[in-house]
């Protein structure tokens, strides 16, 4: 028997309510009904997508980057429309927009720091 490969990602958030805020208003996730009080579960497909409160122990602002070595990538059709807009909220935009094999790509950071990379082919 093996692993069939992911079917569920979660972030760890500083604050709950503002970063679910973040996905919502500039990556356009709506959230799901399902999720305990402690998350957000977003209805993403094919694979689901929340955010979660701090678990006993974590510090996101410790120094270091949350998630490092670890890619999130989303499928956004729109990705230079999202781009415009985060640029316009100032947030840090990591990575340019380049056009490639996963279509228009670039990275940014979320409210607690986490790199995220929007790709517009899917």
């Amino acid at each position: 028997m093996s692993a069939i490969g992911p079917d569920f990602i979660s972030l760890q958030v500083s604050n709950l309510e503002s970063s679910a805020e973040f996905y919502q208003n500039y990556l356009g996730l709506v959230r799901s009904q399902a999720g305990p009080p402690h998350a957000v579960v977003f209805e993403t497909k094919p694979i689901a997508f929340a955010l979660r409160d701090l678990m006993p122990g974590i510090e996101l602002g410790s120094g270091t980057q949350p998630g490092l070595g670890v890619a999130l990538w989303l499928h956004a059709p729109d990705t230079q429309e999202i781009h415009d807009k985060l640029i316009a909220a100032g947030v840090k935009i990591t990575s340019a927009p380049i056009d490639g094999p996963f279509g228009r790509t670039f990275t940014f950071a979320d409210p607690d720091g986490y790199l995220v990379t929007l790709h517009s082919k899917a």
